[in-house]
């Protein structure tokens, strides 16, 4: 395949999304946590908690916090920690 060409107009959108790339995943690990607290099967968890692991990396959360949240599995834990990288990242 040959190199695409986008309009002016894409390119902005795409360098908007990309800018934006962080707020977007801390918002969905904010609806993971909602989601996680309302699983009622151990499939659908299992599922939900293999996305937060995915968004928490794309994210760089240090290894060692990411595999303390993904080794308890404690819901409260998790929204704690989104909780306090939301507000992090308004103040940054």
């Amino acid at each position: 395949m040959g190199k695409r060409e986008y309009t002016a107009y894409q390119k902005q959108v795409i360098r908007d999304y990309y800018s934006q790339r962080d707020t977007i995943l801390l918002g969905r690990l904010q609806e993971l946590v909602t989601e996680l607290f309302l699983a009622q099967s151990p499939k659908q968890t299992e599922r939900l908690w293999q996305r937060a692991a995915e968004a928490m990396t794309k994210l760089k959360i240090p290894p060692a916090i990411r595999e303390h949240i993904l080794g308890t599995r404690d819901i409260e834990i998790l929204a704690k920690n989104v909780a306090e990288w939301v507000r992090t990242a308004e103040k940054g």
